[in-house]
């Protein structure tokens, strides 16, 4: 479930296509010591007419929000960003792939202190397949609630994708994989349902639908947001609510969402099962709607897709 393919050939550095090999850093890079970047996941997916980003502009959109929150200033544009992107992916060849941008406090100066360290921006893309899992995608995968909570917002930003943060987010990760569980739903500070080490979180009861909410300390989700506009437009009730742990094991239907993880449904948490211990008609519903606008299959109504000019000739 980490990315195991091989390099792609470009990596956009700034405004310059580099070679994979050269877009490296220096071991004193702040960011190494001390989580000093914000980022982004993307997909690009091949669709009937060749290659599309989904939501561009909403991703890029956030990676400046986190920038921003982080007092990061850098010299590009939004619009300079959804082209660097566009750009990557068609230098690299790809139709569909995982897309990685980038801010990052570089250079060689220690010290937690971040005047005069340098910031870079980077669009690095790779293949790479479902982050649960295919089978988890179709049956479910098995989690467990973390004895790691999610940080409140008065300790740090939360609605920011920063690297530090995802320190948190390792430790549920790494709990969950050694007690042979797929992946952990983190509690926020009060016990109450925030989200995955990587993934937001849904719960189907009595075909009503409930999300955590921002305060519960989960991220803005852009693919959360397609959820529920998605849900929505089937005609179902979308509640933002606290719930407590034990509503989980009651639930209907569970699911994450992610860039990484789609649509992936809840089997069972804590060794319980969860509704019939498989995918959910509602979740059903859900996943083939998201991923069928994604791939080109449905109507973009909602023109979600930027396509990626890509040479006719190319399998990639």
């Amino acid at each position: 479930m980490s990315a195991k393919s091989g390099p792609t050939e470009k990596v956009w550095r700034d405004g310059v296509l580099v070679d994979w090999a050269d877009a490296t850093v220096h071991v004193l890079t702040h960011a190494i010591h001390y989580g000093s970047s914000v980022f982004e996941g993307v997909r690009a997916y091949q669709t009937p007419t060749g290659g599309a980003v989904f939501r561009l502009r909403e991703h890029m959109r956030r990676l400046l929000d986190s920038a921003k929150i982080y007092r990061m200033t850098i010299p590009h544009s939004l619009d300079t960003l959804c082209d660097a992107v566009v750009e990557t992916v068609a230098a690299n060849e790809l139709r569909s792939c995982y897309i990685r941008p980038l801010i990052a406090r570089t250079g060689e100066q220690m010290g937690f202190n971040t005047k005069g360290v340098p910031i870079e921006t980077f669009v690095i893309c790779w293949k790479w397949g479902s982050y649960l899992g295919e089978e988890g995608m179709r049956d479910g995968v098995d989690v467990r609630i973390s004895s790691w909570r999610r940080a409140a917002g008065s300790t740090f930003p939360t609605m920011a994708k920063a690297g530090g943060n995802y320190l948190n987010s390792q430790l549920s990760l790494m709990e969950a994989r050694l007690d042979d569980y797929v992946e952990g739903i983190m509690l926020d500070t009060a016990g109450h349902v925030a989200e995955g080490s990587g993934e937001n979180l849904f719960a189907i009861r009595d075909g009503v639908m409930y999300t955590a909410p921002f305060s519960a300390g989960v991220l803005h989700g852009i693919t959360r947001d397609s959820v529920l506009t998605l849900a929505r437009e089937a005609g179902y009730e979308v509640r933002e609510m606290v719930m407590p742990r034990e509503f989980l094991y009651i639930a209907d239907e569970v699911f994450f969402t992610g860039t990484a993880a789609e649509i992936t449904p809840v089997r069972s948490i804590d060794r319980i099962s969860i509704g019939n211990g498989a995918r959910g008609p509602m979740t059903k519903v859900i996943q083939e709607r998201y991923l069928g606008i994604a791939k080109g299959e449905l109507p973009d109504t909602y023109s979600w897709l930027t396509p990626v000019p890509v040479a006719a000739t190319s399998t990639r």
